[in-house]
């Protein structure tokens, strides 16, 4: 393939963004498999969470962790993490973390384990959706 001239690059940034006399533009030639890509990524990440988080099921089935993590997330014990406000992937990907053995913890290797897909979307989708407030000290 050739480098365009400069003057027809200027005529491809007067002309349509997407064509230049009937063809891609230079500037957009190649997009569309980069757009493909992307799709493939996104729907791979998707694929992660196999199905959708219920908050409001979320919230009951947190009754159950509420005892290290709080009901609001911010944690009761010191050895336990704070786990309200964060991300729901990046709470499902622990969840699931936790329930292949690839993290390790006494307590919640015990507690994980009767958890179905479903128990961990929603539980991810209520504790990530505690707002969370922060206050710099002065």
């Amino acid at each position: 393939m050739t480098s365009p001239s400069p003057a027809s690059l200027r005529f491809a940034r007067s002309a349509p963004p997407d064509q230049v006399g009937g063809r891609l533009s230079p500037r957009f030639a190649g997009r569309g498999t980069g757009c493909a890509t992307v799709a493939a990524i996104l729907l791979l990440l998707a694929s992660d969470a196999s199905a959708a988080g219920n908050v409001t099921a979320g919230r009951q089935k947190a009754l159950q962790c509420q005892t290290c993590h709080g009901l609001d997330g911010l944690s009761k014990m010191p050895e336990s993490p704070n786990i309200a406000g964060n991300p729901e992937q990046y709470l499902v990907r622990q969840l699931n973390a936790f329930r292949k053995g690839e993290r390790k913890n006494e307590m919640m290797s015990v507690v994980v384990q009767q958890l179905s897909d479903q128990d961990v979307a929603d539980l991810s989708a209520y504790y990530a959706a505690i707002e969370v407030t922060v206050k710099l000290p002065r």
